[in-house]
């Protein structure tokens, strides 16, 4: 299946947009940074809308993308100080989030340009070898993606990653969503709940502090189905360090087989996302740092709260961070992740 011309880089390379079909489900994915640019999913009446934010033009992608869709790595989410030690060695990171490193650093793997390995109706595999010291991780790592929609109305990305040196991985898709279509005004109103009776408090940083705490109790317990927008604005560190949800959720079974963690359901329109990863963990952001400065396809105008991110992933600051899941990738043995975003109707 051959894509269709989507732009070119500043330095000149062609970026391809390709279109998945199958079932109620269309999707478009370019190869500059894996981005999942739309996703077409039908209402209870079974009117499609897209449900992802993202941008017309690529020339906002290069320029300004606050991760909207994107693959990222070498290292999703934050390492502190950008910094970590491996085997006795430090290696220093460029900063792109305060002190930290954040999705990789500066020029992650959300702005490469991945090698497109097989295009088929219902299925895009991506490739993209980042070289030894690249954004100040060792190793030559080899990742591969696959997007897929499935039989039962969902998009599976399966991960895959090895390295000739140790070093650090953590992958995850950045897609923004809103189940009552991109550009409908805020998603607070989605109804969310986390197969998590615990998180990953953070600093002001927003770098985990190393104490797995109980959700109970508090406004990041969604162990039964509760609003996006019902506990947000409570008057407790955690939300206001954030400016509301940026946190990674300790999912039951750890990084174990394929399993439901997340669900999420707009009342309005009907759409229901069911989320299901291999991950041991789940960061929920409720796109925070959206200021009115940039716009969708829609031409609207995209704010705090326009969206939910279902991060499935290992742990912030693993690295750093030897009781949390092990983020360490050794020659000889491969990385490998699953995700799917499932819909049906609630």
């Amino acid at each position: 299946m051959a894509g269709e011309p989507f732009g070119r880089t500043r330095d000149g390379r062609g970026v391809t947009r390709y279109a998945l079909a199958r079932g109620r489900l269309q999707a478009e994915i370019i190869d500059y940074g894996g981005i999942l640019t739309r996703l077409d999913v039908p209402d209870r009446a079974g009117r499609p809308a897209n449900v992802v934010l993202g941008f017309s033009d690529f020339a906002d992608y290069e320029a300004r993308n606050p991760h909207f869709g994107a693959l990222t790595g070498r290292y999703a989410n934050r390492i502190a100080g950008g910094a970590f030690s491996l085997d006795g060695q430090e290696y220093r990171l460029p900063v792109n989030d305060g002190p930290n490193t954040l999705h990789g650093g500066p020029n992650g793997f959300d702005k490469r340009v991945w090698r497109v390995a097989a295009a088929e109706p219902a299925r895009l595999v991506l490739h993209y070898r980042s070289c030894d010291g690249e954004e100040g991780f060792p190793g030559n790592l080899d990742v591969s993606v696959t997007y897929a929609l499935t039989g039962d109305d969902a998009l599976r990305i399966d991960y895959a990653a090895w390295t000739d040196r140790p070093t650090v991985v953590n992958l995850t898709n950045h897609s923004y969503f809103n189940l009552a279509g991109e550009g409908s005004g805020d998603a607070l109103g989605h109804v969310v709940a986390i197969a998590a009776d615990s998180y990953t408090p953070t600093d002001a940083s927003q770098i985990p502090t190393g104490e797995i705490a109980p959700v109970a109790g508090t406004p990041f317990d969604f162990r039964e189905p509760a609003a996006l927008g019902s506990r947000i604005r409570e008057a407790v560190p955690q939300l206001a360090f954030a400016k509301g949800y940026d946190h990674n959720f300790v999912l039951r079974g750890g990084r174990t087989r394929l399993r439901p963690v997340a669900t999420c359901l707009d009342p309005g329109s009907g759409r229901r996302l069911e989320v299901s990863t291999t991950e041991p963990g789940l960061q929920l952001y409720t796109a925070n740092n959206l200021d009115g400065t940039l716009a969708g396809p829609s031409r609207r105008l995209y704010r705090s709260g326009d969206a939910v991110c279902f991060e499935t992933q290992g742990f912030p600051d693993a690295p750093n961070r030897p009781d949390f899941p092990s983020s360490v990738l050794r020659p000889g043995t491969r990385f490998t992740a699953t995700t799917q975003y499932r819909f049906d109707i609630g």
